[in-house]
């Protein structure tokens, strides 16, 4: 019997990729054997995570901008001349700024405009044009998976993080919409979908959670203690959900959003 979680020689391109998340998918991703593209900004650490999944399988790093389509562009070009196409794009690039959240002693009104336009531009702008870029490769093949990143600020408005919450409720109104689009005017083998993580503790967020001695803040507290599972969760507890989507084990999912909170979103009294 053909086993559906088959990703083995898939090439797997991950945006953001040397982020905690980046990080921990390219390693699980590779040992299954799919060819990983890690794109971000980060050079040296990039290099660094090529050499290391290149000792399990075939891995390669190119520096990007998800925010310019030139060099996404020409990483299109550098992808397909190394590994001849693209089968799957994750899009995890993405982050927040504190001129975008609101401080506890603070209102809407003292926001940092600017701010807030780079969070949406790096979460929202970063999602849609390496979409733009490599959906080409992949509407040529008349198949491929797109996993975006979404958030639980797009399930129901967060506390302090409004600019991220903007951002990321527009990927998921994107996601839905790039399903219908790519199924219907490509193919529908073409898929979209994203996984909605729960909250872990990441670079982008560790100044929000925890205190400068490791403690957990009174934010960190409220989350747990909204969790029915009771904890953060692992990067790895993502793999399994992101592996289901990008595999021919969900051929028939596209448009959704994937849920791994603890049952956070499902919480109520």
């Amino acid at each position: 019997m053909k086993n559906l979680f088959d990703i083995k020689g898939k090439v797997t391109v991950i945006t953001g990729g040397c982020g905690i998340l980046g990080q921990n998918i390219a390693k699980y991703l590779a040992e299954q054997g799919a060819k990983i593209v890690i794109l971000d900004r980060a050079e040296e650490q990039g290099r660094a995570l090529e050499a290391e999944l290149n000792k399990v399988g075939e891995a390669l790093f190119l520096t990007t901008d998800v925010l310019n389509k030139e060099i996404l562009e020409q990483n299109r070009e550098d992808i397909v001349t190394r590994f001849g196409t693209i089968d799957i794009l994750l899009n995890a690039a993405g982050g927040n700024m504190a001129g975008a959240t609101i401080a506890p002693d603070k209102t809407f009104l003292d926001l940092d405009i600017d701010a807030f336009r780079k969070v949406v531009d790096l979460n929202l702008f970063g999602t849609i044009l390496p979409t733009t870029v490599f959906v080409p490769v992949m509407a040529k093949n008349k198949k491929g998976a797109i996993v975006n990143f979404c958030s639980e600020s797009a399930l129901r408005p967060l506390t302090r993080v409004v600019g991220y919450g903007a951002a990321k409720s527009a990927i998921a109104s994107y996601t839905r919409y790039m399903a219908t689009e790519l199924a219907t005017k490509f193919s529908p083998e073409l898929r979209v979908n994203a996984i909605v993580p729960g909250f872990l503790l990441t670079n982008q967020n560790r100044t929000l959670l925890t205190n400068p001695d490791g403690s957990y803040t009174d934010r960190a507290r409220a989350i747990i203690a909204h969790t029915p599972a009771g904890r953060f969760a692992e990067p790895e507890e993502l793999f399994g959900t992101i592996h289901y989507l990008i595999s021919d084990a969900s051929s028939f999912v596209t448009g959704a959003l994937s849920v791994v909170d603890g049952g956070f979103d499902v919480f109520s009294i």
